[in-house]
């Protein structure tokens, strides 16, 4: 008859390090795929208002991959106040949109031609 002890070892071992329980891969993986380090990817809308006094603008856009957000329009913070200058009402844009400080920011803006 065999023992049960190496099984009922490693399961007792699993059961008090669950990171080697999920294996040196996954845990290298999850550590890895924070929303820290997902790249963003342009996004494109139209200008609807530019407040520069307030610094945002406001963008009807398609779906924000980066952000899990459905097609709508909203007003975004700009990292940079200089943007604002770049664009106008009506305009299509190509920019990127990040959750800088828990705010939603366009951190990267382009009109298109």
């Amino acid at each position: 008859m065999k023992s049960l002890f190496p099984a009922v070892s490693l399961l007792a071992l699993l059961v008090a390090n669950p990171v080697l329980a999920a294996g040196e891969h996954d845990s290298h993986h999850r550590a890895g795929s924070s929303a820290a380090t997902v790249k963003a990817a342009a996004s494109e809308g139209t200008v609807k208002e530019v407040d520069k006094a307030a610094g945002k603008i406001t963008i009807k856009h398609g779906p924000l991959a980066n952000l899990g957000m459905p097609p709508m329009t909203m007003a975004f913070r700009v990292s940079d106040p200089a943007m604002l200058d770049q664009v106008k009402a009506g305009e299509k844009v190509s920019f990127t949109a990040e959750n800088v400080g828990d705010a939603l920011t366009v951190t990267a803006l382009e009109a298109l031609k």
